[in-house]
């Protein structure tokens, strides 16, 4: 039986007089703070994707005098697409990160318009909406947030993007509108306001939504910035999806097939908190935003900012088909072409194989790049199917091999493989370039990208550099009694080091000067302990990722009772 843990929480006592779940309890709590006032402003500003509309009706029974919807502030439909589209392109995938603030894409007449009518107002105002504190902070200040997952599943359900009339979009192109755009403005929106939140609401069940003090927010991802914690993961299927992650996650047996686990993903991913019996859930980019130095460390987070830098993720064929044919572009190219300052270094850690598992790896040593191009390009047409081994690598791969992938090298996992994908976290951008002749779940050819991977695909990175460099290029650190320490995997164009620890007994643990992420990749569960008191035990399953963050500096991973005896093993990644 899996013991994986699809919701991780970390549980917070003492606190429970600030927490109010329930639209009844947000209600009674803002009516408190307006009582004795003649005249009360009360914003509730909100990230994109929230249903404002809901929270307006969970609050409109307090019977405010004046009510404004930011929203028609803002441009909206065409104009706001319009002003958009420098940073959307044309491309259904890949837009250039913006760099635009949310109040630019408000119209100043309308914001001075609605100024004055606060400003005239008597008795109760209420502010609601996307960028409401645009308008004013008012008296009292909420921030509604929501995660990104549960954003996606709203697109997926119509919902179209903000100010927008797409509810028909593809979802690529929701998607890629959130992630170039939407959540790039409201997050830097949302840095230059957290010192002026009263309040933080979890949006993500409308039907529940829950209120929280800002105080407790903040003490809430301290506590987080000093101890070992899991993100909560999300499951998604895909073409080549296998049923490995139905029995390992406790997944759903009626769904046709799992191809990705995100389960390592700042980005993207949420934390759980729970108060007495209340569980809050908040993007995990808040802690990443709030704690950055105690996270990520002084030399990470001088390197990259407020950026997590590490992801990691599963890929599962097993009993599906091959991922599509891909490669990585060079630092330089993401920079110049998209606006990104660093790329997709990763590799492929091996959880699971069976005889005829393989990886297609790098461009064996006679291939000419220009015929290589050209049958690209011929297969995309339909004339006939690209012959992959007579260009790219094709590599036996079994259960722990390591496989590193820098960016510019041709790569993917064959069919009948779990893949722990570990690195950087610029995951968008990845080019297709050969697909298998297969249509994506949306009955549409799946985006293939032949004329930037063609820009970045690197023929040094031939049969004999894979075999001496990128396949198992395991080296001894350090070897004790119960335990031995390999590093799995360094290029030169690799920021994440990784390291895997074989043992049956406790090992220490140093951060590096970097957070860590890691996985339990053999054995039933192991705890993760403080070195000197200063965090409860931390246990963690089988394919579970877990994440140290720098601040830590120290800890140790032992077996628990029910793993004593088993020879266990960790994979570990940091920033080098």
């Amino acid at each position: 039986m899996s013991l994986y843990n699809k919701f991780p929480m970390t549980e917070i006592s003492g606190y429970e007089n600030q927490v109010f779940e329930g639209s009844t309890a947000i209600r009674e709590k803002i009516e408190s703070l307006q009582a004795g006032n003649l005249k009360h402003v009360t914003v509730i500003d909100c990230y994109v994707g929230v249903d404002v509309q809901k929270l307006f009706e969970d609050v409109k029974a307090l019977n405010f005098d004046t009510v404004i919807f930011s929203n028609e502030c803002a441009y909206s439909g065409d104009e706001l697409t319009s002003r958009m589209q420098e940073f959307l392109t044309d491309d259904r995938v890949f837009g250039i990160m913006n760099t635009k603030k949310l109040s630019d894409f408000f119209i100043d007449e309308k914001i001075e318009e609605a100024r004055k009518t606060i400003e005239n107002a008597n008795g109760k105002v209420l502010v609601i909406g996307v960028g409401a504190s645009l308008i004013t902070k008012g008296d009292l200040y909420i921030y509604a947030d929501i995660a990104r997952w549960e954003i996606q599943l709203r697109y997926r359900a119509g919902m179209p993007n903000w100010n927008a009339t797409n509810t028909n979009d593809p979802i690529l192109s929701k998607y890629k509108r959130g992630f170039f755009m939407e959540w790039r403005i409201c997050d830097k929106h949302k840095i230059e306001n957290y010192d002026n939140f009263d309040f933080v609401i979890d949006a993500d069940k409308p039907e529940n939504p829950i209120m929280i003090t800002y105080d407790l927010f903040r003490k809430s991802l301290a506590k987080l910035a000093n101890q070992p914690f899991r993100l909560v993961p999300y499951f998604d299927s895909g073409v080549w999806g296998g049923q490995w992650m139905k029995d390992v996650c406790n997944l759903d047996k009626s769904v046709e097939n799992y191809a990705w686990a995100f389960d390592g993903v700042p980005e993207e991913n949420s934390l759980l908190f729970k108060y007495g019996e209340t569980v809050f859930e908040t993007p995990a980019i808040n802690l990443v935003f709030l704690e950055p130095q105690k996270l990520l460390g002084e030399k990470v987070y001088a390197r990259y900012g407020k950026e997590f830098p590490i992801r990691f993720d599963f890929l599962d064929t097993m009993g599906g088909q091959n991922l599509s044919l891909q490669v990585h572009p060079l630092t330089e190219y993401i920079q110049q072409t998209f606006g990104m300052h660093y790329t997709q270094d990763e590799s492929y850690y091996i959880l699971d194989a069976t005889e005829d598992s393989c990886v297609y790896l790098g461009v064996k040593n006679d291939a000419d790049k220009e015929s290589m191009i050209k049958d690209l390009k011929i297969a995309q047409t339909g004339e006939k199917p690209f012959d992959t081994t007579k260009y790219v690598n094709k590599i036996p791969a079994k259960k722990h091999d390591h496989f590193l992938i820098p960016a510019g090298t041709m790569h993917c996992s064959g069919a009948d493989t779990v893949v722990l994908e570990i690195s950087a976290t610029p995951y968008i951008f990845t080019f297709k370039l050969w697909d298998w002749d297969r249509l994506g779940l949306d009955g549409l050819p799946r985006p293939v990208h032949i004329e930037h991977g063609e820009k970045v695909i690197n023929m040094n990175n031939n049969t004999d550099y894979v075999n001496e460099y990128l396949v198992n290029h395991i080296k001894p650190i350090e070897k004790g009694e119960h335990y031995t320490e390999e590093s799995t995997g360094l290029t030169n164009r690799h920021s994440i080091e990784t390291r895997r620890h074989t043992f049956t007994d406790t090992v220490v643990h140093k951060t590096h000067g970097s957070v860590n992420m890691l996985n339990l990749v053999e054995g039933d569960e192991v705890y993760v302990e403080s070195m000197n008191g200063e965090f409860e035990p931390f246990i963690v399953h089988y394919a579970e990722t877990f994440v140290i963050p720098e601040n830590v500096k120290e800890y140790k991973i032992s077996p628990t009772e029910k793993s004593k005896g088993q020879e266990l093993k960790t994979i570990k990644a940091f920033i080098r």
